[in-house]
């Protein structure tokens, strides 16, 4: 359970990047992180389903909230990971996934958090590093809902599926070979 002084430690992004399940799997392992939710946010109906959300018609985007402590891990630095574990330059497609749920977007829930990603858009941009411009969009969070519970932790739950061993391993072995650094130890998984 945590006291007052860990909540005061705990931080919320929320972000977008295709399939849930492909993120959710990547931002679990980085040190500081504590708690990583799927969910659907940016659409107009209130509490949406993974199949009324996947028709595309409700405007939601397939997403993760992420818990972290900004001492161990800033805010910048899961924006790189956000950008370097997605294609940013394809709109609205991750892969095979199309469709405006799986669009790419920083939900923001600042204006400090909105100004970075602003940045770290035009850094990446500048650099031409992705060859293409990038194509995420920024977003207010107004409101967030979590997937229902067969989603959570759903690569952990069934690495065995073949979806997670074509699509989630692969991402996530690239994601550790860029970010060792900034992974958890064995012990705090």
């Amino acid at each position: 359970m945590m006291n007052a002084t860990d909540a005061a430690k705990t931080e919320t992004a929320t972000f977008a990047a295709g399939c849930f399940w492909c993120t959710e799997a990547v931002f679990l392992r980085l040190k500081g992180v504590s708690k990583v939710v799927s969910g659907y946010t940016g659409g107009t109906l209130q509490n949406p389903t993974y199949r009324q959300v996947c028709n595309g018609t409700t405007g939601h985007a397939e997403g993760i909230q992420i818990s972290y402590d900004p001492a161990v891990i800033t805010y910048d630095q899961l924006l790189d990971v956000f950008f370097h574990t997605h294609n940013p330059t394809t709109l609205n497609r991750q892969g095979d996934d199309v469709g405006t749920q799986y669009r790419s977007s920083v939900f923001y829930h600042d204006e400090k958090q909105r100004a970075a990603a602003k940045a770290m858009i035009e850094k990446l941009n500048a650099s031409a590093e992705f060859g293409d411009p990038i194509v995420t969009k920024l977003e207010e969070l107004k409101k967030w809902y979590p997937a229902e519970d067969y989603h959570q932790k759903y690569f952990e739950l069934n690495v065995r599926q073949p979806y997670c061993q074509l699509v989630v391993v692969p991402k996530v072995d690239k994601f550790k070979k860029r970010y060792q650094a900034l992974l958890k130890s064995s012990v705090e998984k």
